[in-house]
């Protein structure tokens, strides 16, 4: 699992070092970070699954153990041994289930650890290909919304005059209803 997540964070970063298209380079970026998004979800469900299998070899643990507690009350040597039989190997899985348990959980924070890394890379990648984009549309005359102080002072303009206008239509329909 943890094999394909450092693939495609691999392969995205080669598409942002190598000299190729940056839309096409921020794209695949976008593509491993979901991959590796999908991956640590998969990762997630497996902790869950271990964890919920954990819990049921720990419950039969506990219940080998009263059973053989149990039968040597009753002085029953045969039941006292099956019991101790079924308790180490439900001991065992226990163990196994645990260190199971422990590696998935620091491959899933690894995992994490690195799409966060893929993110803020990605959006590195994309506010400076934003940047380009909008320094090209400026070369050729256009503006930025938040730098057109014009176009702001219009539209407040127009937003104020829209404004009247309703509020002007309100007192007219008020001056009907009263008769004036």
């Amino acid at each position: 699992m943890f094999e394909n997540l450092r693939a495609a964070l691999n392969a995205a970063l080669d598409a942002a070092t190598s000299p190729q298209d940056p839309r096409e380079a921020a794209s695949k970026m976008r593509e491993a970070v979901i991959e590796a998004k999908s991956g640590i979800d998969l990762m997630r469900r497996a902790v869950s699954d271990t964890d919920k299998e954990l819990s049921v070899q720990r419950g039969q643990l506990e219940d080998a153990e009263r059973r053989g507690r149990l039968a040597s009350k009753i002085e029953d040597h045969e039941t006292v041994q099956v019991a101790e039989r079924f308790g180490e190997k439900h001991r065992q899985r226990v163990e196994v289930l645990e260190q199971k348990l422990d590696v998935q959980r620091a491959e899933l924070s690894l995992a994490e650890r690195e799409l966060a890394d893929m993110m803020a890379d990605l959006k590195r990648v994309g506010s400076s290909h934003a940047e380009a984009a909008w320094r090209e549309i400026e070369q050729a005359g256009g503006t930025r919304p938040e730098s057109d102080l014009a176009g702001e002072l219009l539209r407040s303009e127009m937003d104020r005059a829209a404004r009247e206008a309703r509020a002007d239509a309100q007192l007219e329909a008020l001056k009907k209803k009263m008769g004036k």
